[in-house]
């Protein structure tokens, strides 16, 4: 049920249309499929967390407490669309606060969820968003975000995911001399409206285009129709580290009375542990309005990566970072084999760089950098990464080219042909190469490290002039070019040219022609 499920939803993601405006037809239908599914939605618990074990390592507290409330939220929609009365009850939605470092999966999982239910999906930094009236973002903005995500179709919006990073950033801090905070209290207060259900605009103040298409409307119709949303069901994630969280944390735990609080002793337990003992006082205390914490009920502290996880993550993760190097290396005809002390070694070196997951990515480009400028130019079709290779990439390359040294005299061969054939098909001539020219020009790649493509378009990039002159006097369009010619290009074009223009018939007299 669930690969079903997922393949249907990879096909019907609604996608922002171009113009933010009118839609197409094959919006509308991805819009009413998505539609569909939300009034039919029927996913467990237990469904959604196995739908991301596949591509987020560790985390198992995070994927089941989020699995529990997006299954209750969605059923809720669900529910209110088969019955209406229903829409008129009281309901607090369960907008989630995701708290741990960088790196450790939390966007990952919001986008894996909003693709399992197709619903549109918006990402955005806190820090960018300023009070209203301030100069900076609007949080409205992001309303009208998703509605361009859900290709204009307010209807889709409504129900859509709206994930806020660094909400941590905007907690409210005392400034000197009285200066207004215009990236803390305020934020939290507009932000607020949104959580809990408010009509939005979906024209700003500062949209122009959303302005003129009002005022054409107006003068169409002859009346001034207000376009909103409504954001009673948009699902409101928010995330940060709250690094300065769990010193307040522990300052009141490691106060409290002994043997009231703590479930292991207090120098067993890790900024982990006293994040999940957060209480709204804490938050408070953070800087955080009671009101705005208050309408983030579903609280996530998710765990730092340890290497093993993030082997597991190289290994096992659908989307896995050494899977795309792998093809990134098949593009160019090369096949990529890690061993598994590599991938320990690569995970050690990525804890090093304390940025969780996003670690790997920096330990796996300083390995292949070389790799992927060298290799793709040389005859080898595939090696191997062992734990050498991480620890010095740069003498394994060396030895790996040098072992394929025999076999680089063809590849600069192909090269050659390959030239050529660009050559003739984009000017309509037949140039060739003889052995002597073949053969200095892959000396000259050899020695100079040029590509033979450079040395070609170097060296020959005005001979088309030349060929097309000479062939207009004498309908000869076959030019074969010699090692003199590689050498010395342009006296020999020039020689060429003036031995050969006046003559007519028989074949042309260039450097090294054939009859000549």
């Amino acid at each position: 049920m669930l690969q079903g499920l997922q393949a249907e939803h990879a096909s019907l993601r609604a996608e922002p249309s171009e113009g933010g405006g009118d839609r197409s037809a094959e919006e509308d239908r991805r819009s009413a499929e998505t539609l569909r599914r939300i009034r039919g939605f029927n996913l467990k618990p237990r469904e959604v967390r196995d739908y991301l074990d596949q591509f987020v390592i560790s985390q198992e507290e995070a994927k089941k407490v989020l699995a529990v409330a997006v299954c209750d939220h969605f059923n809720r929609i669900r529910r209110c669309m088969e019955d209406p009365e229903l829409r008129e009850q009281e309901y607090t939605k369960q907008n989630i606060l995701l708290m741990g470092p960088t790196g450790v999966g939390k966007t990952y999982l919001m986008r894996c969820i909003a693709r399992l239910i197709g619903v549109p999906f918006v990402k955005a930094d806190a820090t960018k968003f300023s009070e209203t009236g301030y100069v900076g973002y609007d949080v409205e903005d992001l309303v009208r975000d998703l509605v361009k995500m859900a290709g204009g179709n307010v209807e889709l919006a409504q129900y859509g995911i709206i994930y806020l990073d660094e909400v941590d950033k905007i907690a409210s801090q005392p400034t000197a001399g009285g200066v207004r905070d215009v990236s803390g209290r305020g934020v939290q207060v507009n932000l607020l409206k949104l959580m809990e259900e408010t009509e939005v605009n979906l024209y700003s103040q500062t949209d122009l285009v959303g302005q003129m298409q009002a005022l054409m409307e107006m003068q169409r119709t002859g009346s001034f129709r207000k376009r909103t949303i409504n954001t009673r069901y948009i699902l409101f994630i928010v995330s940060g580290a709250f690094d300065g969280l769990v010193d307040i944390v522990r300052r009141r735990v490691e106060s409290a009375p002994i043997g009231f609080t703590a479930e292991r002793p207090a120098r067993e337990r890790t900024a982990t542990d006293y994040l999940r003992m957060a209480q709204a006082q804490d938050f408070i205390r953070f800087g955080f309005e009671p009101e705005f914490i208050g309408r983030l009920p579903v609280r996530i502290a998710c765990d730092p990566l340890s290497e093993r996880d993030l082997e597991a993550i190289l290994l096992h993760s659908r989307g896995s970072i050494l899977e795309q190097y792998r093809e990134d290396f098949r593009g160019y005809g090369i096949e990529l084999d890690v061993t598994r002390e590599a991938v320990e070694e690569i995970a050690r070196r990525a804890v090093g760089e304390k940025t969780g997951a996003r670690g790997l990515l920096t330990v796996l480009e300083r390995i292949f950098r070389d790799f992927k400028y060298e290799l793709p130019s040389t005859s080898v079709g595939s090696f191997e990464v062992t734990r050498e290779t991480v620890e010095d990439p740069r003498s394994t390359l060396k030895e790996l080219i040098m072992r394929h040294a025999d076999s680089q005299h063809d590849v600069l061969r192909s090269d050659i042909n390959r030239f050529l054939e660009r050559f003739n098909r984009t000017h309509g001539l037949d140039l060739r190469f003889d052995d002597s020219a073949v053969e200095a020009l892959v000396e000259e790649s050899l020695g100079s490290g040029r590509t033979i493509r450079a040395l070609c378009e170097d060296k020959f990039r005005d001979y088309q002039y030349g060929m097309k002159l000479v062939a207009t006097k004498t309908g000869n369009r076959t030019f074969v070019v010699t090692a003199e010619a590689v050498r010395n290009p342009e006296g020999e074009l020039s020689r060429w040219v003036m031995e050969n223009y006046p003559r007519a018939g028989g074949a042309v007299k260039g450097p090294g022609s054939a009859g000549g």
